[in-house]
């Protein structure tokens, strides 16, 4: 399962997505992520899915792809549901027994909480799927640079979030190789209570938690071995620069955002005159 994850990873191509400048990407992430908890109703979340569907289409990155490093969040959206099915109050009781109890309110708020949270997550890993770790890292260090002048370290933050990064996969597959090499050593993960299962992971966690130090170790080393020494005085290969494209992407976000407020805004109304 842990192969599986794809979050954090670059996904090779060409589309316009994956020319746009980073920077314009950051701001798409935090709009998208700000219209998704501006709704809040079930309904209004079909804008964002439609957004969300022109994105993936735009960008040609296959969808198994994407659902595959889906699978990690199962066990958390069945606690998010679990939560809010049982216990959320409601008006149209369906079922009730001691402190848990199931209403039309609390079913329609689990999906909602559901699917909000796929959206996000899908949404902020669209950044990481059409950017690459150099670019990013440089459209980072170029939306933190205006921090400078209070002595904020923009490029040695944006370095250590691209770093972060690419760590994900990096980890994934080294905890996949140690689950592997338990598993020969005849290690038992599958069968037992909660409790077993948990003890279980400490044969994991420990080579994992030694690999990840050894690892920043070694890229700590080659970095000073190449004489890195922060952001002072660093040029850049490849300058950002904004083409037409990007201005229109600005302007398509800021009527998303808007077309999101309004939806709210009409919603909220309707919901208090059918009250009245």
């Amino acid at each position: 399962m842990f192969r599986d994850i794809t979050i954090g990873q670059y996904y090779p191509g060409n589309s316009i997505l994956h020319r746009l400048d980073p920077r314009v990407k950051l701001l798409g992430v935090i709009v998208y992520v700000a219209m998704l908890f501006i709704t809040n109703n079930i309904f209004a979340l079909a804008f964002p899915a439609a957004i969300l569907i022109v994105l993936i289409a735009i960008s040609k990155i296959p969808v198994a792809y994407i659902l595959k490093g889906m699978r990690m969040l199962v066990y958390l959206m069945i606690a998010a549901v679990f939560f809010n099915v049982f216990f959320t109050e409601g008006d149209h009781m369906i079922w009730r027994w001691w402190i848990l109890k199931v209403s039309h309110e609390g079913i329609l708020r689990a999906v909602f909480f559901a699917v909000r949270l796929m959206f996000v997550v899908v949404g902020a890993s669209m950044l990481t799927y059409t950017t690459t770790p150099t670019t990013l890292t440089s459209g980072l260090e170029k939306v933190f640079s205006p921090l400078k002048k209070i002595r904020f370290p923009a490029h040695e933050l944006a370095m250590m979030m691209s770093i972060a990064l690419r760590f994900i996969p990096i980890l994934a597959e080294e905890m996949n190789k140690i689950i592997k090499a338990q598993l020969a050593r005849g290690a038992d993960f599958e069968s037992g209570g909660l409790v077993r299962k948990a003890k279980g992971m400490v044969p994991i966690l420990i080579p994992l938690f030694i690999s990840a130090f050894r690892r920043a170790s070694d890229l700590a080393t080659a970095m000073e071995a190449r004489c890195y020494h922060g952001g002072d005085g660093r040029t850049k290969m490849y300058p950002l620069k904004y083409e037409t494209r990007d201005k229109v992407t600005y302007l398509l976000i800021l009527l998303a955002l808007l077309i999101t407020i309004a939806m709210r805004v009409i919603m909220d109304r309707f919901i208090t005159w059918g009250r009245v």
